[in-house]
């Protein structure tokens, strides 16, 4: 798999992460889930940002999301 892939796919598991983390913390329950996700999200992100040369910036983000739509389309 692409870089650019690890990274679409950690970013997206680290949003996901958020709301069910609110959702732990609001009804006092332990956020074992989202802490699940979160790492998983990390793993991935830094795989994408050591398997890429020179990494990834900040406004590279958008263009890796549009690469890996175009690479699922095709």
């Amino acid at each position: 798999m692409s870089s650019d892939l690890y990274l679409v796919i950690g970013l997206i598991l680290g949003v996901l992460a958020v709301p069910s983390m609110l959702s732990a913390f609001s009804e006092g329950r332990a956020p074992r889930v989202a802490a699940i996700l979160v790492l998983i999200a990390g793993v991935l992100i830094v795989l994408a940002m050591t398997r890429k040369p020179g990494g990834y910036e900040v406004r590279d983000i958008p263009n890796a999301f549009f690469r890996v739509i175009g690479q699922l389309r095709h």
